[in-house]
């Protein structure tokens, strides 16, 4: 998203960059809050079909990020299942603005509808189902919504060919740093879930 929709490029189809950005980070949102909101609805059908202890909620949460983690670090060669897919950039010379901004940021905040490349998108669904209900999972699905658009703010500035190459040099080279996060945080919920389910 940060090389489609950028300042110039916004300027060059006689679009508003703010406007285009506003739309995506609602669509974003949207598609966050439709996914939370129904991996959360089955979470609460599921809880009222088999009422699972809280331990077993807690083991449930320890097995998906530990099999996230796995995944992450390719252990056993195994990749994190993904779609070969992306958004359509024909829409980008086809609609308005406000339309691709929504559209895009729509599929992104479903978070499985586009390729993925990280275990997160997938154990930040398992925890809105594991949550047990559809408020927990909007609010979980609405974070993974606006994280998952709040990249796109870099290119505020982009509004020439060297600063549009330079915020796309330093998403590049911060990618690296990004994983490591990403595993970080899997490690920490790993270890944070365990602790929960020996306490």
């Amino acid at each position: 998203m940060l090389a489609s929709i950028n300042p110039l490029g916004e300027r060059a189809r006689n679009t508003r960059w703010g406007r285009t950005v506003s739309w995506y980070l609602a669509g974003s949102l949207a598609g966050g809050v439709a996914v939370g909101a129904a991996a959360g609805g089955l979470g609460a059908a599921l809880r009222l079909v088999a009422a699972p202890s809280a331990l077993v909620v807690g083991l449930a949460a320890l097995g998906a990020a530990a099999v996230g983690l796995a995944l992450d670090l390719h252990l056993g060669g195994l990749p994190v299942p993904t779609v070969r897919r992306q958004v359509n950039e024909d829409w980008l010379a086809r609609y308005r603005g406000w339309v691709y901004g929504s559209g895009f940021g729509f599929q992104l905040g479903l978070g499985v509808v586009t390729i993925v490349t990280t275990s997160t998108v997938y154990l930040a669904l398992a925890l809105a189902v594991l949550a047990g209900s559809v408020p927990a999972g909007i609010l979980i699905g609405a974070t993974f919504g606006l994280v998952r658009a709040a990249p796109i703010l870099a290119m505020a500035r982009a509004d020439n060919p060297a600063r549009v190459r330079a915020v796309l040099r330093r998403a590049h080279d911060t990618a690296r740093p990004a994983k490591a996060l990403a595993l970080g945080c899997l490690v920490i919920l790993t270890a944070a879930s365990l602790a929960a389910v020996l306490l």
